[in-house]
């Protein structure tokens, strides 16, 4: 199988390490692909969102299956530009990607389908917005309603900061209330009616160590989160996820893809907080490195709108995954630098890294991003695992980067 992989972070290089083992793969090629990636695949000089030059590039070269590893593309219709083409594509409608589009759209699915979620208004003034606020007090919830790259949502803890984030973020905007608990990730390969249970992480947002500091992208992940085994996963996605794909399907807009469900474990059960119409970024990386099945020809099932017969396997292992930004990261990162000791990391035992925003310069490894690197690491346990991971991590050279250290404690 001919396979199209669309994007360039630490994510599609998880993914394309993945489809790289599977014995149906005749060809790789990933737009634009990074560095670490061109070991596996061929790298086309097309970007992520670039559906009409995605789609020509699929049409020449035959490809069998797209692969979509970031949200922008979907949000932006590559999936229907592949189904008019006649490609197959491992992704959701602009109509469904509406689930990460747009927040208030998930909370509007999420009430017709009897999901439980926080209590939310949708606000397209600011003035109306700052007057709820007020009137609500703090803590509080602040989102962005459309992308913002994982860095769209404010938990206030003072209305001040809650008034900052209304302006700084701009309307429209959905502020609702903050739910107490333990915050996981739920991952499942979908297809209309149908889910299977990919497995969950737990994803560390927050520059500083002690959750500390601006929202990020994610600075680090572990799976399993401990406490939410593979029962209470089930359990979870018969609560928050099935119900949903019955109410898309019942909307006319079924969706097919992976969906990522951010969970708020609280005293009363699971909460949705948010869906994702794709693997997140750093937890696709602990994921994927637990992956023993293989995942080409799920994904094929899944375009196919048939996963009766999909079978995912992972390992018992714990798996982590730490990032390294560059310092200014997330506001302003700090890009160049000489990157060396990928090689000396991967020999400890485990140890995978994954490019995301790096570049060759004169055939020089350099950052080239605001996430540049993960580090990632499996074990029997997770004290191992994270031991593993931080000596991969030590291992490193690079004068600009920062990492949190506190990653899976």
């Amino acid at each position: 199988m001919r396979v199209l992989l669309v994007g360039s972070g630490g994510r599609e290089h998880a993914l394309a390490t993945c489809l790289a083992r599977s014995p149906g793969l005749s060809a790789l090629f990933a737009a634009p692909g990074n560095p670490g990636m061109a070991e596996i695949a061929t790298l086309v000089p097309l970007k992520a969102n670039d559906v009409p030059g995605l789609i020509r590039f699929a049409q020449e070269q035959s490809i069998d299956l797209l692969v979509p590893g970031p949200e922008a593309p979907l949000v932006a219709g590559l999936a229907d530009a592949c189904a008019e083409a006649g490609i197959r594509c491992a992704g959701p409608t602009r109509a469904a990607a509406l689930l990460e589009g747009s927040k208030a759209f998930t909370k509007e699915v999420a009430d017709a389908a009897g999901i439980p979620t926080a209590k939310w208004e949708r606000f397209d003034n600011e003035a109306d917005a700052l007057d709820f606020v007020r009137r609500r007090g703090a803590p509080i919830v602040v989102k962005a309603d459309g992308l913002a790259a994982g860095k769209g949502v404010v938990v206030a803890q003072s209305v001040a900061e809650a008034e900052d984030a209304v302006r700084r973020l701009g309307m429209p905007l959905v502020i609702e209330e903050c739910l107490v608990g333990r915050e996981v990730s739920l991952f499942a390969f979908c297809a209309d009616d149908k889910a299977v249970l990919i497995g969950a992480a737990r994803d560390h947002k927050r520059l500083g160590e002690g959750d500390t500091g601006p929202n990020t992208g994610g600075m680090g992940a572990i799976s399993p989160p401990p406490g939410f085994d593979r029962a209470a996963q089930e359990q979870a996605l018969d609560l928050t996820v099935r119900p949903m794909l019955a109410e898309m399907v019942r909307r006319g807009t079924p969706f097919r893809g992976v969906i990522f469900a951010g969970l708020m474990l609280t005293e009363d059960g699971p909460r949705l907080i948010e869906y994702n119409v794709r693997f997140g970024d750093p937890e696709a990386q602990a994921l994927l490195i637990r992956l023993e099945s293989d995942l080409l020809p799920v994904l094929a099932a899944l375009a196919d709108g048939n996963l009766d017969n999909a079978a995912v396997t992972f390992s018992d292992k714990a798996s982590i995954s730490v990032v390294l930004a560059a310092k200014g990261y997330p506001d302003a990162p700090k890009k160049g630098g000489r990157i060396t000791g990928i090689e000396r990391a991967e020999a400890v035992p485990g140890v995978s890294v994954f490019h995301a925003g790096t570049k060759l310069a004169d055939g020089v490894l350099v950052a080239d991003g605001g996430r540049v690197l993960t580090v990632c690491a499996t074990a029997p346990t997770m004290e191992d695992a994270r031991h593993r991971a931080y000596e991969g991590v030590q291992a490193i050279q690079w004068d600009n980067g920062i990492f949190r250290r506190d990653i899976g404690v």
